[in-house]
């Protein structure tokens, strides 16, 4: 299992687009993926579930992976926070 913390860094936070390039980059991976806000995991892979988290701007966003290709998919999911989802 691995693990990493990350921020949320464009000002809108996680709605329907980023949203959406979780769950594409999530897709591409064997492994189980889960994003955890507080007591609130959800699968990286629905983005109703994304979007019903409600992550604002500066939210910690715990991104957990399990599974064969573990780090690279929490490296991946990583980099669209770290890009701020391509939005700014």
């Amino acid at each position: 299992m691995t693990e990493v913390t990350v921020s949320i860094k464009n000002r809108a936070g996680i709605h329907a687009r980023p949203a959406a390039l979780i769950v594409q980059t999530a897709s591409k991976f064997a492994s189980s993926i889960w994003l955890e806000k507080g007591s609130d995991r959800i699968n990286a892979k629905s983005i109703m579930g994304i979007i019903t988290l409600g992550a604002s701007y500066g939210t910690p966003v715990r991104i957990i992976a399990d599974g064969k290709d573990e780090e690279a998919a929490t490296t991946a999911i990583q980099a669209l926070f770290e890009s701020r989802f391509e939005e700014d």
